[in-house]
């Protein structure tokens, strides 16, 4: 053994995957996982640094990590990501206690990385490797419960959201190759994956720096000819990506299930052409018309961005308008914030943030109702439940989520009568409906 290592991923799905890559190069250069943080050599934090609270976050994180290392001075503290990339060489500066930082490129490399720290004390503190793109043979594994995983489709990215700092951490895009994940998909598959869902920053660019016959909707032919993965589902979808042929090849295929996550983020024309978003009011509601009309049983999750710069009273009750007529199953809402070297840090009008957080929290309070209307469409409804185990509420129940709920993100099914394993696609009769859970039991 090279030495014990302990790991927390902080962030996003897409960051997780980078995790996952890191436990299966640092298994290869034969370090060993350890759950208890006091036991291990290697202290190692993966970073987000997309918006100001993650940063706040990792480095919250990294500061106990120092606690730590003052008690046990062999310890190395080893800081990757999003934090690393944005921020670079200014780091170790700012904190000297840390042994060894690797940008977003690096978690194939760590292994390697931490054997040269080892043997040498005078290494570069700083390792921003070239662009990275995994592919199939990439050392990775899963975090997650066996039965599902996520498929990252892309790095980077080419939009130029005016509040976004992606495209300077990450890249630009960077498509995987269909053939490799459809041999990626396949592998998951004989692992147990019964639920795969495919991540990007925007997974409707997918193959748009490719070629004519790369793209999702090809991706997603070749998946479900190539698997019997009962289960995709599609993620963080851009608005104007979102084609006629995506949406019929949902409709025609049930293993792509009835759910798509398109983050809005504003409805009001202005406050979108501040955001450089391409499109308005009106087309989200034609876009969200369409989808319903083509494929009627669709769950549909979005997010938005309150308090951006210059948002008016009016502008900002524009998007509880459009929830109260729209009536979408699943909202997310976050407070902007001002992110250094985005335009948007530099726009006039910038609201103070105890009105980000009221506006916030205003329309969370006007979704919740409406939420809990839609959910009682579910009750008599037998849909199928992935089951994801013991409920974390208590050991009389079990938990999963149907078709209609992401993992991490939406509501759970309680499961109050009937037995059945991790990983099991059952048949569940809801019987309750609450805010965001539902509540059944297993029909034979």
């Amino acid at each position: 053994m090279a030495g014990s290592f302990h790991l927390i991923s902080l962030g996003c799905a897409k960051n997780l995957v980078d995790s996952e890559v890191m436990l299966g190069a640092l298994a290869a250069c034969r370090y060993e996982l350890e759950n208890e943080i006091e036991q291990a050599d290697f202290l190692i934090v993966n970073t987000c640094g997309f918006i100001q609270p993650a940063v706040e976050e990792a480095i919250a994180e990294i500061l106990e990590l120092v606690a730590l290392k003052e008690q046990f001075p062999t310890k190395k503290i080893v800081v990757v990501g999003c934090l690393v990339q944005r921020y670079g060489k200014s780091l170790a500066t700012e904190l000297p206690e840390v042994d060894l930082f690797i940008g977003t490129e690096g978690p194939a490399r760590i292994g390697k990385l931490l054997d040269a720290l080892v043997k040498d004390d005078e290494m570069e503190k700083v390792v921003l490797p070239e662009r990275y793109l995994m592919d199939s043979n990439s050392p990775r594994i899963l975090s997650t419960p066996r039965y599902r995983a996520w498929l990252k489709i892309t790095e980077g990215c080419n939009n130029r959201c005016s509040y976004c700092m992606i495209p300077s951490i990450r890249g630009k895009l960077r498509s995987r190759r269909g053939g490799d994940l459809i041999a990626e998909a396949v592998h998951l598959e004989k692992m147990g994956v019964k639920e795969l869902s495919l991540i990007a920053q925007d997974s409707t660019a997918y193959g748009n720096d490719l070629g004519k016959s790369d793209s999702l909707e090809n991706l997603m032919n070749g998946l479900l000819s190539s698997t019997s993965i009962p289960w995709f589902r599609l993620l963080y979808l851009y608005p104007t990506g979102v084609t006629d042929r995506l949406l019929d090849l949902i409709a025609e295929n049930e293993r792509i299930v009835p759910y798509l996550d398109i983050p809005f983020q504003h409805v009001n024309d202005r406050v979108l052409g501040l955001m450089n978003r391409p499109y308005g009011h009106d087309f989200l509601v034609r876009l969200v018309e369409k989808i319903r009309a083509k494929i009627p049983n669709i769950a549909l999750r979005t997010t938005f961005l309150v308090g951006f710069p210059g948002e008016t009273e009016a502008e900002f009750l524009q998007i509880e308008k459009f929830l109260q007529e729209i009536q979408l199953d699943h909202v997310g809402v976050f407070p902007y914030t001002n992110e250094e070297g985005a335009p948007s840090e530099n726009f006039t009008g910038q609201l103070d943030d105890a009105e980000k957080i009221r506006r916030m929290e205003h329309l969370l309070q006007i979704q919740a109702p409406l939420s809990q209307a839609l959910q009682q469409k579910y009750i008599g409804q037998v849909l199928p439940v992935l089951v994801e185990g013991v409920s974390s509420e208590t050991d009389l129940l079990l938990e999963g989520r149907t078709m209609y709920q992401a993992p991490e993100v939406d509501g759970r099914v309680y499961i109050n009568d009937g037995m059945a394993q991790s990983g099991d696609i059952v048949q569940v009769e809801i019987t309750d409906a609450q805010i965001y859970d539902l509540v059944g039991g297993i029909v034979v």
